[in-house]
């Protein structure tokens, strides 16, 4: 099991690692880059994730009411420790409210679980992933109204991934192969992006991001435990539940900082710290859900 965690984390280091290199040297502009994986390749990799499945929500109903619970609870977390910490809310809170669900969440539960475990994985990752594009995108741009939320590429991805899904149609196989190609294209750069921008990084972000990728699975684990609990989830649920409660940070928390200037030196710290702590974080949280 550890050696799967680190084959799965292994590239992530790696291409971050890159691009930490490359820029040293290089000190190339990512400006560009991280609006089109925020504008196009990350809604493509999105609406290719749900398009592609036949979910029976109804059946995990109170599994998304658990992940929705489980991401208020750790906004509310994050804001008090930001509080304690005297930094700014929109830096921490969104990185201890939203983990990496998608590339290292729903291939850990599919490794611990089997193919039993996709669509629930698949469920928990779609709530994660939409609060994160509508509240995650006002909370650092209150400017943002509601309106303008599903305006949002990622938003309407996801509304429009869901749909497909839930009414049956089958989207055209040469237009899935496109989308698939362009979303591919999303999370290594992403992750390129992540060791650029590390390099501008301060003692002072290096302990921030110690404390943030600690916090994260501390709090996440924790309150996944009680509110699976409180709502009587047990067996193979309770477990999805309280594995993506420890994950890391999402890499999406460093690209919305990025856009929004929201410290993303800080939020990158918080980011690559926290997926590294996994390695020794994720074995320990297996353990106890198996």
């Amino acid at each position: 099991m550890l050696e799967r965690i680190i084959s799965i984390l292994f590239p992530v280091f790696t291409i971050a690692a890159v691009g930490y290199f490359v820029a040293r040297r290089e000190r190339p502009d990512m400006g560009v880059a991280n609006k089109l994986t925020m504008d196009v390749f990350a809604p493509a990799l999105i609406f290719g994730a749900l398009a592609g499945r036949d979910f029976h929500v109804a059946q995990y109903w109170q599994l998304a009411l658990a992940m929705l619970l489980l991401t208020v609870a750790c906004g509310v977390a994050g804001h008090v420790l930001s509080r304690v910490l005297k930094e700014d809310p929109r830096t921490l809170l969104p990185t201890i409210m939203f983990s990496n669900s998608a590339n290292l969440g729903i291939p850990l539960a599919v490794l611990a679980y089997g193919d039993q475990a996709l669509q629930p994985a698949v469920i928990l990752f779609m709530v994660s992933t939409l609060l994160h594009f509508t509240y995650g995108s006002y909370l650092l741009d209150h400017k943002l109204h509601l309106s303008q939320l599903w305006k949002v590429p990622n938003v309407i991805a996801t509304l429009l991934g869901l749909a497909v899904s839930l009414s049956g149609i089958v989207v055209w196989p040469p237009l899935v192969m496109a989308l698939k190609l362009l979303g591919d294209i999303a999370i290594p750069l992403m992750l390129f992006s992540l060791g650029v921008r590390m390099t501008d990084i301060r003692l002072e972000g290096w302990r921030v991001g110690l404390i943030g990728g600690l916090a994260r699975p501390a709090i996440g684990g924790a309150l996944a435990g009680a509110i699976a609990w409180a709502l009587g989830l047990h067996g193979l649920q309770a477990a999805l539940l309280i594995i993506y409660g420890a994950l890391p940070p999402a890499v999406m928390n460093y690209l919305f900082a990025e856009r929004y200037n929201q410290e993303p030196d800080k939020v990158a710290s918080i980011v690559l710290i926290g997926n590294l702590l996994a390695v020794v974080v994720l074995p320990v949280v297996l353990a106890f859900a198996l």
